[in-house]
């Protein structure tokens, strides 16, 4: 099949989204697939035959997001040349109403994963963070779905919410995969070692991008209280992102990580066989955010056999047994969590590594050969419907069928706007 990736993100923007769609391409192609990706410019990107930029605003509203700029039949020539038998939108806006355009020109199915809770990461837009912004972003992204021909939810709990938000198109459970294999072969010796960690250090790991959404505060209120009773306890931070300087500065002001600034380690972005030796080196992996819908750093620090204490939340319970493979903290407590690591820490050797062995097993089951090939499955289900449907259509019916997209395109964002100046209710009784 000729598959058509398109996001608003992609390296060397890192996070969860970019990770996604070079890991399930990466896989696509070793099944013989061809796959293209289009995705807006960003600074110190490197050049790929494969991937079509498109011009694009640089740090958006003081971000380090790029927002592309609609230039009518800027990808003309790629869709021409490369023909796509799909096309996989991974976000509702900006690129992914191209991509329905895209998708309703060349007659291909559309697919889109709900990679994000838009509605926590709001205070991105301009202006003062609101309700009626979060009704609006969840309407335009229900609305969006509903136009789509396929969604894949990273997790079930994710299906279950877009289901009660109204979200009527078929809906499967895709998981982004991760590479087990290269994980368990990374050396937590050497990155001790590297990183001038003692041997018998117990380090309390976390990996992610260091912004709002991830709940940063709460995690450093309950980590650092262990650090002040345990003195073999480490806590080592990898990810950049807006709060990065914060984070240095709370630390350094903080009682208590002024006492503890030894063992407080931030290393900014880890790649490649440095971050799976950093997954490897973790005895414990403490995860405090709401806003995820998978939790791949978490299944990945679980393929290096080390146990997680995280908050409940979609995308992280579906991995996280409480008492088997890691602790899951049902509330929001930072007491309560720092007592969950301390547990970990008095734990024995063996009974670590037995919780360990169990967070290696469940992340196995979410191999990226095992996730890649029933994302592909469902691309040719998808591509059969199409092409069936469009045996059906006549000429006419194709221009009616794309002019109607523009209105439903229209309509969509006035509901959610609506949504957002009146609420659903008073929205639902207008349409009536």
């Amino acid at each position: 099949m000729k598959i058509l990736m398109m996001t608003n993100t992609y390296k060397p923007f890192i996070g969860g989204v970019p990770r996604s769609v070079e890991t399930f391409t990466e896989e696509y192609r070793k099944l013989g697939h061809q796959v293209k990706i289009v995705a807006p410019n960003f600074e110190g990107q490197e050049e790929d035959p494969n991937v079509t930029r498109v011009p694009a605003l640089q740090h958006f509203n003081g971000t380090d997001f790029s927002v592309e700029i609609p230039i009518p039949f800027f990808l003309s020539d790629l869709m021409e040349e490369f023909k796509p038998d799909i096309i996989h939108s991974h976000h509702p806006f900006l690129l992914g109403n191209t991509a329905l355009r895209l998708a309703s020109h060349c007659e291909a199915p559309l697919i889109y994963t709900f990679h994000t809770f838009y509605e926590r990461y709001t205070h991105y837009i301009p202006g003062e963070d609101s309700e009626a912004k979060h009704r609006f972003v969840n309407t335009l992204v229900t609305g969006y779905a509903n136009l789509c021909d396929q969604i894949f939810a990273p997790s079930l709990s994710v299906a279950k919410v877009l289901q009660e938000r109204g979200v009527t198109r078929p809906i499967e459970v895709v998981p982004t995969g991760i590479n087990v294999k290269a994980i368990s072969q990374g050396n937590g010796t050497d990155f001790r070692i590297s990183h001038r960690i003692p041997a018998e250090a117990f380090i309390v790991g976390f990996v992610s991008r260091l912004a709002l959404e991830k709940n940063l505060e709460f995690l450093c209120n309950a980590v650092l209280p262990l650090l002040e009773l345990e003195t073999s306890v480490w806590f080592v931070i990898a990810g950049s992102g807006p709060l990065e300087e914060v984070l240095r500065k709370r630390f350094e002001t903080h009682s208590c990580s002024q006492r503890c600034s030894d063992r407080i380690l931030m290393l900014g972005d880890l790649k490649g066989s440095e971050l799976y030796d950093f997954y490897r080196a973790m005895d414990v992996f403490a995860f405090a955010s709401h806003s995820e819908t998978q939790g791949l750093v978490v299944t990945e620090a679980m393929a290096g056999e080390t146990p997680v204490v995280a908050l409940d939340a979609p995308g992280i319970r579906e991995v996280v047994q409480d008492g088997i493979n890691g602790r899951l903290l049902q509330s929001e407590n930072e007491s309560e969590f720092t007592q969950a690591l301390h547990e970990f820490f008095q734990l024995p050797l063996s009974s670590r590594k037995a919780m360990g062995i169990e967070a290696k097993h469940m992340a196995e089951t979410l191999s990226d050969e095992v996730c890649a090939k029933h994302a592909l499955e469902i691309y040719s289900r998808a591509k059969r419907i199409s092409v069936a449907a469009r045996k059906l259509e006549s000429g006419w019916e194709e221009w009616l069928r794309q002019v109607s997209l523009e209105w439903e395109l229209l309509v969509n964002l006035g509901r959610a706007t609506g949504e957002a100046v009146l609420g659903r209710a008073l929205v639902d009784k207008a349409e009536k």
